[in-house]
């Protein structure tokens, strides 16, 4: 059987010291620092959180900045395709231009050449005549 005495105060009142100093002694200091490394913590996380989001953010623009360099280049690419592509006709147009041209040139030179040598042969043609026949007929004509 338990019974009441005055003991059972003093264990009361030994308890509510023990805690009390218990609390004054160890748990706030404990929890001190505890709220100063929970702090600590979350700032790290904070400042974690910040470079991250700028890495996503410099990660997006290299991405933005490579994306419109490729889409210059393809531009510029084909810019310089198509004034190749301009030039090399333009060159094909000369050369056939030229090369008509001394068609044509040399087509005259020829008809010129062969009227001189039609004349020249035109005015020999009754001395070969009379060469051949004289040597068909063995005798003069």
């Amino acid at each position: 059987m338990i019974t009441l005495d005055w003991s059972i105060l003093i264990q009361m009142i030994n308890f509510i010291v023990l805690i009390w100093a218990l609390n004054y002694v160890a748990y706030r200091p404990i929890r001190g620092i505890l709220a100063q490394r929970k702090e600590k913590v979350d700032t790290l996380e904070s400042g974690i959180n910040r470079f991250e989001s700028d890495a996503r953010q410099k990660a997006a623009a290299l991405d933005a900045g490579i994306r419109e360099a490729r889409e210059k280049g393809i531009r510029m690419k084909d810019e310089m395709a198509e004034k190749a592509r301009q030039e090399e006709q333009e060159m094909l147009d000369r050369i056939h231009e030229k090369a008509r041209q001394d068609l044509e040139e040399i087509r005259s030179r020829v008809s010129r050449e062969t009227e001189e040598v039609r004349r020249s042969l035109q005015s020999q043609i009754d001395s070969f005549a009379n060469e051949i026949s004289k040597k068909m007929l063995g005798r003069a004509v």
